[in-house]
């Protein structure tokens, strides 16, 4: 780009002005779109046939182990298992929590013991498994049982332990004291005989233990009954000597009537010192003189009685004063009264006050009597209490004794009692019956647990495809990324037989099975068909891009090879030449020319654009019409050059250009894809917009991007962006690409026809 600025000098300025001043780089604003439960359908649509494999292999390969491997069959025996009660003395706690729960860790243990070691071998022993080869045993052997010692000393179970314990399984049913014990080999009926004998050995085990703790127990209670009688006879001497010796005969009778006078002497002590605070706080009342304070005063009726009329009498005299004066005789007689009334009011208090006074004597003195007879009845019962202490001792360990011994006895007539009895605390709910059919493989369920796990597999495999797949899909992946407008989709070309035709990838990678030709032409050849509708769109879009007029030099590239720019910019130039405008197209890739051989022209080896620039050929020369499109002209590439670069950076293409524009109204530039060489942006910065193709599902995003930055960096109007090879029948097609194409298939006949007669130039509206 320095060069090519450098070249720009006063002596071109005239022709370089004639360029048409292109606006800034333009975006879109587009607000990010939440993802919508609609486009992860879509995924899981694109990714279809993934989903399927997955789940057809999984499910393929869990049908075929389930179908070969051998029937296994389980019995089940139900037992119930109470709790055992092992403690055989007098002195056992009678906590429910702790019943509850000696009762929980008691199944828990009898769980542990049903696939012990020591069990499964009495069964193996009865049922004589060590000799069946199901259990890894040999027939006729019988010495398979027996342990055998190693040189080292470390002694080895037989085979058949393993293969009895991997069978054997025990489980509580959940809120009972119920235990289900399940053995699972291949031979029904020799399942249910196994776990039969199996819990019929435990219980007899059960039966054999507590047989022999109950023994144990009876020998040893005998023995401390021997020795306990001794100590209740010496214990209820000693008490007989002691209460003769202190002449204890009614110490009961002297026990209660001492205690009860002592309770009776505190109670009335207490209400004494109640009464006695209540008179007391009356009496001081009266002391300071505030009667009307005291209960008695305020319900004595006499007082009540004068103070009522001492207040009558002050009102007549309040009432006389002001009507007659105070020397009035009326005044003078009714003064005399109240002086009167008050003196009688007085002297009913004192009286009261001296009730009082005598009333709260009173209760002190009883007080204080009660008082010293409760210290006296203290010493009384202190006494009385340091001659019991060692007669209690005596009388407490004499019935310790004495109930101790009686316990002990009647546990020792228990224990033989149960010792003769054939008892136990389990039993057998239900017996193991022979199963009709076997428990695994369950083939219904692994085959269902196939579909589901394949099914999610399958999703989470097409979820982490998705993820992984870094290429541009989508009109919004166009937007989101570049913020540039999506101004077409272009469909992947199908054949013939109905094919897509590797999605336009052999025919943009230079196949020689004739398929790219069609393609290029095929806006001329087949105008009704989808990808000729989806060029259209494209005219259409770039004819409106432009408020004032539309752009006149077009530039097509991309960002990487094989990303369908050449056919893009053919059938570009095919349509705006069907308008009836003079389009001309230039073949700007002189590194891999590809105009010529799509538009079926001479190749330009000999002159083209390349020559011209170099001031080889004159523009009339290597400018040619095409033989069967009206209104079309091309500019073939001519001699690939070796320095390409150099050649576009010359002045002569700016004069070219500025010359192009009065001959033609329309020009389109063919340039190499922008990452692979700095051909295109040379050329960017020379035209009216430039239009990036992107290939659908082959483009990464980071290589789009970084084309757009480019572009940006130059200051090149892009027009926007050409999504092209998307595939028409891929899920989401019409709702993500926002594009709705017409069935033209019945008139594609029709159509190759009218383009054979030369009736392809049709003129109409963009």
């Amino acid at each position: 780009m320095d060069q090519h600025t450098n070249l720009i000098t006063a002596d071109h300025a005239a022709p370089f002005e004639s360029l048409t001043v292109r606006e800034p780089f333009v975006t879109l604003d587009i607000v990010p779109r939440e993802p919508h439960l609609l486009d992860y359908l879509m995924i899981l649509r694109r990714h279809q046939w993934l989903i399927v494999s997955f789940l057809l292999a999984l499910v393929t390969v869990v049908t075929i182990a389930t179908f070969r491997l051998q029937p296994v069959y389980e019995a089940t025996t139900r037992i119930e298992i109470d709790r055992e009660n092992t403690n055989f003395l007098p002195f056992a706690g009678n906590d429910p929590y702790g019943l509850y729960q000696d009762l929980e860790d008691y199944i828990e243990t009898q769980s542990k013991i049903l696939v012990s070691e020591t069990l499964a071998m009495q069964t193996i022993k009865s049922l004589n498994l060590d000799q069946d080869t199901r259990f890894g045993g040999h027939p006729h052997d019988p010495g398979t049982l027996e342990v055998t010692a190693a040189k080292n000393g470390v002694q080895s179970p037989s085979p058949a332990l393993g293969a009895f314990l991997s069978g054997l399984s025990v489980k509580r049913v959940p809120n009972s004291r119920l235990l289900d014990v399940t053995f699972a080999t291949t031979d029904p009926k020799l399942a249910a005989a196994i776990v039969n004998a199996h819990v019929n050995n435990f219980i007899e085990q059960n039966f054999r233990s507590r047989y022999e703790a109950t023994t144990q127990a009876s020998n040893w209670l005998a023995n401390q009954l021997d020795e306990l009688k001794g100590k209740v006879e010496a214990s209820e001497d000693a008490r007989n000597k002691y209460e003769r010796d202190n002449q204890i005969w009614t110490i009961d009778e002297k026990q209660d009537v001492t205690t009860q006078k002592l309770a009776d002497l505190n109670r009335e002590l207490t209400g004494a010192q109640a009464d006695r605070i209540n008179k007391q706080a009356i009496y001081q009342l009266a002391q300071a003189g505030n009667y009307d304070a005291i209960p008695a005063v305020r319900e004595s009726p006499v007082l009540q009685a004068s103070l009522k009329r001492q207040g009558e009498l002050s009102d007549q005299y309040t009432e006389a004063l002001n009507q007659y004066g105070p020397k009035f005789p009326k005044v003078l007689r009714i003064e005399a009264q109240l002086k009167e009334i008050g003196e009688l009011i007085e002297s009913e208090k004192k009286s009261i006050g001296a009730q009082i006074q005598a009333e709260y004597q009173g209760s002190r003195q009883r007080e204080l009597l009660l008082q010293q007879a409760l210290d006296q009845q203290k010493n009384e019962a202190a006494s009385m209490a340091d001659r019991m202490v060692q007669y209690n001792i005596l009388k407490r360990e004499a019935e310790a004794n004495k109930q101790l011994y009686d316990g002990l006895l009647q546990k020792l007539k228990e224990a033989g009692i149960t010792a003769g009895l054939r008892s136990s605390n389990i039993r057998v709910v239900d017996p193991a019956l022979m199963p009709t059919g076997p428990a695994r493989p369950n083939k219904s369920r692994n085959i269902t647990l196939a579909i589901l796990v394949g099914l999610i597999g399958g999703i989470g495999l097409a979820l982490l495809r998705e993820y992984l797949d870094n290429t541009v899909k989508n009109p919004d992946d166009v937007e989101t990324l570049s913020r540039l407008p999506s101004l077409a989709v272009v469909p992947a070309f199908i054949n013939s037989n109905g094919n897509h035709g590797g999605r336009l990838q052999r025919l943009i990678r230079g196949s020689d099975n004739g398929v790219q030709d069609r393609v290029a032409l095929l806006s001329h050849s087949e105008p009704q068909s989808q990808i000729s509708e989806a060029f259209r769109a494209l005219r259409t879009s770039l004819l409106l891009s432009q408020a004032d007029r539309p752009p006149q030099v077009i530039l097509v590239t991309s960002a990487l090879p094989h990303e369908g720019k050449t056919t893009a910019a053919v059938n570009i130039g095919v349509t705006l030449a069907q308008l009836g405008d003079s389009t001309l197209l230039v073949d700007g890739d002189l590194r891999k020319p590809g105009i010529s051989r799509a538009l079926h022209m001479a190749d330009g080896k000999h002159s083209g654009l390349s020559s011209y620039l170099a001031g080889a050929t004159a523009l009339d020369v290597v400018t040619v019409p095409h033989p069967l499109i009206r209104n079309l002209h091309a500019i073939p590439t001519g001699p690939v050059p070796p320095n390409s670069a150099d050649l576009l950076s010359s002045h002569r293409l700016i004069e070219m250009i500025c010359e192009l524009r009065k001959r033609y109204k329309f020009i389109v530039i063919d340039s190499p894809p922008i990452m692979a060489a700095t051909d295109a942006v040379i050329l960017s910065a020379l035209v009216d917009g430039v239009l990036l193709v992107v290939r659908s599902g082959a483009t990464p995003k980071e290589a789009f991007t970084r084309t757009r930055d480019l572009l940006n960096s130059v200051k090149s109007r892009v027009l926007g962006v050409v999504l092209n090879a998307v595939d028409s029948n891929s899920p989401g097609y019409y709702q993500s690409y926002r594009y709705y194409p017409y069935g033209y298939s019945a008139y594609r006949g029709a159509g190759a026809e009218a383009a054979k007669n030369g009736n392809g130039n049709s003129k109409g509206k963009p």
